[in-house]
C-alpha cells in the first residue's frame, strides 16, 4: 500500500511552518495525518501525546517499543498510550530511523555546551531547552512536571560504539526529510524543534519544521502498521473499542 493510498485527498488541510528552537501544542482528531518535515536538515522534533479527553492517559515509551519488538521507529510503527491505546502510527517516513530513549536538553545543559542566552538580553534570538518547552506547553493544560512523559525525537538518528555509548549520527541528516503520523483517536500533541541532546554543534542549532495536515484515508484491511504485528492488531481493536464506543 502506497502513502498516498493512505490519504483522503492529497490536498493539504493547513500547513505552516516552525522555526527551531520553537514550541507548540494542538489538539489532532482521529483520522488525520500530520506530516512533519525538516526542511533544511538537521533538525529535532521532540513529541509527547495525551489524550485530551483523560489527560491522565499519555504516550508510554516502554510500551511502544517492546510490544513492537524495536528500539527505534519508523514506518509501520504505532505509538502507543499508557492504557494500551493508539495515539497514532506512522505511516510513511523518508528518514528511517527515529530516537526513542534521549529525552530532552535543559537549561543547565544548554547553558554549559552554548552558554545561556535568555529572553532579556536577545529576545526571540534567545536558547530555549526542550524541557522547559514542554512544560509551558503542559501549562497550558493544568499540567507540569509530573504529567512529563518520555518523549520520542524525530528527525534524529543515535547510534552505538562497541562500549554501548550513543551518540548522534550528524550525517542522517537531510533536508526535505518528512514523516507521516495517522491518528488513530482524538489526540493532544506537544512538540518542540529544540536540539536533540546529544548534538554536539559549535552554535546552538535551530532548524525549522514544516508541519502538514491531511484527511486520513479509512483503515483498510491490509494497513501495514495493524498488521506489522500480533500487538498492534490487538492495540487498533482496543483503541477502537474506545473510539466507537466510549467517547
Amino acid at each position: 500500500m502506497s502513502e498516498n493510498n493512505l490519504l483522503a485527498n492529497p490536498e493539504p488541510l493547513y500547513e505552516d511552518t516552525l522555526d527551531g528552537g520553537c514550541h507548540w501544542s494542538f489538539r489532532v482528531k482521529k483520522g488525520k495525518t500530520l506530516r512533519l518535515t525538516d526542511l533544511e536538515g538537521g533538525a529535532n522534533v521532540g513529541m509527547l501525546f495525551y489524550n485530551p479527553n483523560d489527560l491522565l492517559e499519555r504516550y508510554n515509551a516502554p510500551d511502544t517499543l517492546k510490544c513492537q519488538h524495536t528500539f527505534k521507529l519508523t514506518a509501520g510503527h504505532c505509538l502507543y498510550s499508557d492504557m494500551g491505546r493508539i495515539f497514532c502510527s506512522i505511516t510513511a517516513d523518508s528518514f528511517g530511523w527515529h530516537d526513542t530513549v534521549c529525552g530532552n536538553l535543559t537549561r543547565r545543559m544548554i547553558a554549559e555546551r552554548w552558554g545561556e542566552k535568555t529572553y532579556q538580553d536577545y529576545r526571540n534570538d534567545w536558547t530555549r531547552s526542550g524541557y522547559d518547552s514542554f512544560l509551558v506547553e503542559l501549562a497550558k493544560y493544568g499540567l507540569g512536571r509530573r504529567d512529563m512523559a518520555a518523549n520520542l525525537n524525530l528527525f534524529s538518528k543515535v547510534v552505538t560504539d562497541g562500549a554501548g555509548n550513543l551518540r548522534l549520527d550528524s550525517d542522517a541528516a537531510a533536508a526535505g526529510a518528512s514523516v507521516d503520523l495517522r491518528f488513530e483517536m482524538d489526540t493532544l500533541v506537544l512538540f518542540h524543534t529544540c536540539p536533540h541532546p546529544l548534538n554536539q554543534a559549535p552554535g546552538y542549532p535551530k532548524k525549522p519544521v514544516r508541519y502538514t495536515f491531511f484527511d486520513s484515508a479509512p483503515l483498510a484491511e491490509d494497513d501495514p502498521c495493524r498488521n506489522a504485528c500480533p500487538e498492534n492488531r490487538r492495540g487498533f481493536a482496543n483503541t477502537a473499542l474506545y473510539t466507537e464506543l466510549h467517547l
